[in-house]
């Protein structure tokens, strides 16, 4: 087994789809309201969606997608006042609403709301076939900035099954939303120890297969193990020697450390 955590070199950014970092969340202007405008622009400068997307990534600093595009000419997307600024400056254009009127300075929220993406589920020893990402823009959701580590991305995974329903104080339920920061982001600021709750990434046949799910921390002189907390006696600990030599054909890595959980109440 080839163990790869924070101390020892963890990268685990190229397994989690991109995470845009957003500086404040700007007002949002509702897709009807623009995307006729915005598909006239584009239409005037004669630029594709591709190129309008690269642009915008480049202007914002986050990966946008020819996707993401479509969905916003089509107002399939909610566009916030940042991509709404860039966009009118990416096409020379006043933004819907300023014509005739003094530009109005947009405010970021006192909040700090930042994009988080959801980057899928986990569950214990569900291998799935790792997903290709090339074209596929993310779910996303807006959550307060994390105040312990406001330099590091967020990403939100939704739990199944029942591998950490004894979790204490407070379990993680099947349905439950945790929102985590991107471990990787840390920078080696935080170091690994005893009773953190991580997300835990498992490959095998070489990267084509994936297991990602939630585990407690356990640390040992020789080995580092990450714990279910369940009452049900089929899950088990992942266990990783301190052995750099050691090579089952897995790979161990941790995604992100787990910070807050949530769930909509049905009604």
């Amino acid at each position: 087994m080839h163990i790869n955590v924070p101390d020892l070199g963890t990268n685990a950014r190229g397994h989690v789809p991109s995470m845009g970092r957003d500086i404040g969340t700007p007002e949002i202007y509702l897709p009807g309201m623009v995307k006729d405008w915005l598909g006239e622009g584009l239409k005037l400068r004669n630029m594709s969606q591709a190129e309008f997307a690269r642009q915008l990534s480049e202007k914002l600093g986050r990966n946008y997608m020819r996707t993401a595009v479509n969905k916003m000419v089509h107002g399939d997307r909610v566009i916030t006042g940042q991509e709404m600024i860039a966009a009118a400056e990416i096409l020379n254009m006043t933004a819907p609403g300023l014509s005739g009127a003094a530009p109005q300075e947009v405010t970021p929220s006192t909040e700090q709301l930042v994009s988080v993406v959801i980057a899928g589920k986990v569950e214990a020893g569900a291998f799935r076939a790792a997903p290709d990402y090339t074209d596929m823009e993310p779910e996303t959701m807006f959550e307060p900035r994390d105040p312990q580590f406001p330099w590091a991305r967020q990403v939100a995974f939704d739990l199944s099954g029942d591998s950490m329903n004894r979790l204490l104080p407070r379990p993680i339920l099947a349905g439950d939303r945790i929102i985590c920061v991107d471990f990787d982001d840390l920078g080696g600021r935080v170091p690994l120890r005893d009773g953190m709750v991580v997300v835990v990434e498992q490959t095998a046949d070489g990267g084509h297969l994936r297991e990602w799910s939630v585990k407690q921390i356990e640390l040992y002189d020789d080995r580092i193990e990450y714990h279910p907390r369940s009452t049900n006696p089929t899950h088990k600990p992942i266990i990783v020697a301190r052995d750099p030599d050691a090579d089952d054909g897995r790979n161990v890595r941790i995604l992100a450390l787990v910070r807050r959980i949530t769930n909509l109440v049905p009604f």
